[in-house]
């Protein structure tokens, strides 16, 4: 019921016109995607041949278009250990060993819908980033509440980042482009292919440039970073948010969407557009045998 609820606010939400549902299954197909392909990981294969799985495994269930072409990342690369430059983000020849930890990371388009996700794991066990994944559900539940209560988006990317230092964990997603913990999603036009720039799909990247032109006239940003342009309240829309941990060498995050809504009912106002997610199974399972 609560659900139904929510689609119908944000349906009649000036900005939030499209179907949900549709974001939704593009999301469980990413998801799904980095399931199959986390299983597939055998030490030797590099982060270019898991990159290039995630996309064939995407484009035989019809994905034509990206947010952004995937990425894998392997062992220190999670944390993104001496990134400098845009171009250490692309896949390597790095290859997978026992123990070490990976984060795929892919951004489809599939009929209209664009997702951004991320999903950490490790070849086997791997109780640093173990702990990192538990310590991640704190910021989920921290950033829903501080967007319910209309706090700024720099406010609070600076409590994320207090909470992960308490955490005695280093704030990775300062590594990503202009800092970014998270940036707006929206509806793609359909074509049946869409040319790629260094790696992003040409009509997304003219749709955030839209966003980025319209928010600059009103005061607002699709960047949700730690300067000063994202100093105004959450913008109504879909949002994908990867709060990001690092810890001696190791890297983990999630990384969904948040819908936010422009209701005055603080449940309605902002929610994760899907609860049944790997990372949120996991917390739930990890509850249920404390």
């Amino acid at each position: 019921m609560a659900g139904d609820t929510r689609q119908r606010t944000a349906r009649h939400s000036g900005r939030l016109c499209a179907d949900l549902n549709g974001f939704r299954e593009v999301q469980r197909l990413a998801y799904e995607c980095a399931e199959a392909v986390a299983a597939r990981l055998r030490p030797g294969v590099t982060e270019r041949e898991a990159a290039r799985m995630q996309r064939e495994w995407l484009r035989e269930r019809g994905v034509r278009d990206w947010f952004h072409l995937p990425f894998a990342w392997f062992g220190d690369r999670t944390a993104f250990a001496n990134f400098r430059i845009p171009l250490q983000f692309f896949p390597t020849n790095r290859r997978l060993e026992p123990g070490m930890p990976f984060i795929l990371d892919m951004a489809p388009v599939y009929k209209g819908f664009s997702a951004d996700i991320g999903y950490s794991g490790s070849l086997g066990l791997n109780p640093v980033q173990d702990r990192l994944m538990a310590d991640l559900q704190a910021h989920r539940a921290l950033i829903l509440e501080q967007v319910r209560e209309r706090r700024s988006l720099r406010e609070i990317y600076e409590d994320v980042e207090r909470l992960m230092n308490r955490q005695g964990y280093a704030n990775r997603h300062r590594a990503y482009p202009f800092g970014v913990i998270a940036h707006k999603i929206d509806r793609v036009r359909e074509r049946r292919w869409s040319p790629t720039v260094f790696g992003f799909g040409t009509q997304s990247l003219k749709g955030l440039a839209g966003d980025a032109l319209h928010g600059h006239r009103e005061g607002w940003s699709p960047l949700w970073s730690p300067y000063h342009f994202s100093d105004h309240p959450p913008q109504p829309g879909l949002w994908a948010v990867e709060p990001h941990l690092g810890f001696r060498g190791t890297g983990a995050k999630f990384e969904e969407i948040l819908v936010v809504t422009d209701s005055r009912d603080p449940e309605e106002s902002a929610f994760w557009l899907d609860d049944d997610l790997p990372h949120v199974r996991r917390w739930a399972e990890e509850e249920k045998a404390a």
